[in-house]
């Protein structure tokens, strides 16, 4: 693999063996190729969120070195490398909080202060005005380390702790601001699980429950509201919690966590199969950010030990 440029760095992970599945052979490549881009401009983090809408990722809130709840909020834009300071969010600082976008709107609640204190409120925020707007809380308890996705024009929260770790999932309609309960997740309750969507269908696993990490994956229909187990990560693969996902002309991609074993993993629905794709190029990290506009998938923040991160990486397949 060839390295483009060197900056600061970042890192990978992932997870543990479901019993009763059929291991599948991992299958190494050098494909893929990852380049330092521009750094976030506020200060280092991790346990932020946030989402995309067009062609430009939208990041926020976390926590920073001193332990403070963040409130800041960023625009980057692959185009230019560049990131731009929006409208802060107006609810208190948090961290570990979901994003997700439906439209030309984000939507961002949940999260945990710097004392442990949880939350259920949520806002939009509009890309056009800049503002942003309370929308009704989150049905489900107060929580962090959830996980947030998009299905056509609802959206959804999952999983994550509120005391004890959670596999409820709720439905948010935005047309009629409010909450539905949906089928709940088909395995262990978990914290620090990742999500990627590919052909409207949403895959979710890996995590953290009763202190083990995971490495099941679970596929969710929304129209049937009903869960389908996958194929696991092979046991040969450390298991890890709190990556990042992020999904590329249709293969879904899981890297970093809380093992620092930078293996770019893959996963290919149409076959039900897992593959390494090379190594991720940064500093090992947990609780970082991750997203894809167009061809391309970004990582950027996170905790490296006790230091958090400002750089961003971004990784294309084709190489």
């Amino acid at each position: 693999m060839k390295i483009k440029l060197l900056w600061m760095c970042i890192g990978v992970g992932l997870l543990s063996l479901l019993d009763g599945c059929t291991e599948m052979t991992s299958v190494n490549t050098t494909l893929g190729d990852w380049t330092a881009k521009s750094a976030l401009e506020g200060v280092g983090r991790s346990g932020a969120t946030g989402f995309v809408i067009g062609s430009v990722a939208y990041l926020g809130t976390g926590q920073d070195a001193s332990k403070n709840a963040l409130t800041d909020f960023w625009a980057y834009d692959p185009a230019s490398n560049a990131w731009t300071q929006k409208a802060a969010f107006p609810g208190k600082g948090r961290s570990e909080a979901v994003g997700f976008a439906i439209g030309t709107k984000g939507y961002l609640g949940t999260g945990a202060d710097a004392q442990g204190n949880m939350f259920r409120d949520m806002y939009a925020y509009d890309t056009y005005s800049n503002t942003w707007q309370r929308v009704a809380d989150f049905s489900g308890t107060s929580r962090r380390s959830a996980v947030g996705f998009s299905l056509y024009d609802v959206g959804f929260i999952g999983l994550g702790f509120d005391g004890s770790e959670r596999a409820d999932l709720w439905r948010y309609n935005p047309s009629a601001n409010i909450w539905t309960q949906r089928k709940y997740f088909s395995n262990t309750a978990r914290v620090g699980a990742v999500a990627f969507v590919v052909n409207n269908l949403v895959y979710v696993g890996m995590g953290s429950s009763g202190g083990n990490n995971r490495n099941d994956l679970w596929q969710y229909d929304m129209d049937q509201d009903t869960w389908t187990q996958r194929q696991s990560l092979p046991a040969s693969i450390p298991s890890s919690s709190y990556g990042v996902s992020f999904t590329i002309n249709g293969t879904g991609y899981v890297v970093t966590g809380t093992t620092t074993i930078n293996n770019v993993l893959a996963y290919t629905p149409g076959t039900d199969s897992w593959a390494i794709k090379g190594s991720f190029e940064g500093a090992s990290r947990s609780k970082a950010v991750g997203f894809s506009v167009g061809s391309r998938g970004y990582v950027t923040t996170g905790l490296t030990g006790n230091a958090p991160l400002d750089d961003t990486w971004a990784y294309d397949p084709s190489y």
